[in-house]
């Protein structure tokens, strides 16, 4: 096995340069894939297949260094496959790590002058906190004080806090069971924030489960707060072709790898997201939801 390793690191150039462990499940990698680091801006994802076999697994980037030529991922061990990639160790290599893909934040091309205007809050759920950061990060970088709430069920469950701690104006935290921080969710957090510590927001990006977002862009639709949502959780095969991404913001078909992955939350049809995201994990479902949705259900430029 470790000669068959030494042989993988030596044929792929996407060797794991460093591997540690954040939680019971959740890993952090940094990769060597000089291209992609090269190209890549926060927003973005790419995909990872482990070997020529392996199922396509997209993550959110959660951080990269251009001169060094790596790109941190962040993965929860649930399924075989991202179980079976938790057992890789630094100096074995991926076969594929494909990206940069989707679009960039949008924050990153908004005008400098209408930037600095927005008072901005950024809403991390669980391994939400990965792709949040290059964004706060970003943000410091260029000059603009955000701030941030990381919300989990409980302390053990919190990742990044002193690397999203260092690139905020103010940082929250907030577990389900009050064992940290404030006690209870994100937009318990939220409220209070606002109503008992005078805080004002033009713009909310919440990242994480999709149950999070869905009630985070709820509260701040009745707020009057425009949110920036990531469908991430979503994606399957990453190109559009696969059709398990597909949404409907306000009444376009959208697809959350080739369109997004961020949108307009107050569009966003949560319900029907969650829906497919069930029905998917039977090829019964998936059946029923080509059958259903007939040439909407691909991307339009894919060829199938």
């Amino acid at each position: 096995m470790e000669k068959e390793v030494s042989s993988m690191a030596e044929r792929f150039q996407y060797t794991i340069l460093k591997k540690e462990r954040l939680t019971d499940s959740i890993y952090l990698m940094d990769i060597k894939a000089p291209r992609v680091a090269k190209n890549c801006y926060p927003g973005q994802f790419v995909i990872v297949k482990m070997d020529e076999k392996g199922e396509r697994i997209p993550l959110t980037i959660c951080d990269y260094n251009r001169e060094e030529g790596s790109v941190t991922i962040v993965f929860q061990a649930l399924g075989s496959s991202t179980k079976l990639m938790a057992t890789y160790e630094e100096g074995e290599a991926f076969r594929d790590f494909t990206g940069p893909l989707g679009h960039r934040s949008e924050l990153i091309d908004l005008p400098k002058e209408e930037l600095r205007k927005l008072n901005i809050l950024f809403i991390a759920g669980g391994v939400g906190t990965a792709p949040v950061y290059p964004q706060v990060k970003w943000m410091k970088e260029n000059g603009y004080d955000v701030d941030c709430i990381i919300g989990a069920r409980n302390k053990d469950l919190i990742i990044l806090e002193d690397k999203v701690r260092s690139q905020v104006a103010n940082l929250y935290i907030a577990t389900d069971d009050g064992s940290y921080g404030f006690k209870g969710n994100v937009n318990d957090c939220l409220k209070d924030l606002i109503n008992h510590q005078g805080k004002k927001y033009d713009l909310v990006v919440a990242i994480g489960p999709m149950i999070m977002m869905k009630f985070v862009s709820q509260l701040t639709k009745e707020l009057g707060i425009r949110t920036i949502v990531s469908m991430n959780p979503v994606m399957v095969d990453g190109t559009g072709m696969c059709g398990a991404c597909r949404l409907t913001i306000g009444n376009e078909v959208k697809f959350a790898c080739v369109d997004g992955p961020e949108f307009d939350g107050h569009l966003v049809n949560f319900d029907e997201a969650m829906k497919r995201v069930s029905m998917y994990k039977s090829e019964e479902g998936k059946l029923l939801l080509r059958e259903k949705e007939g040439s909407t259900h691909h991307h339009p430029d894919c060829v199938v």
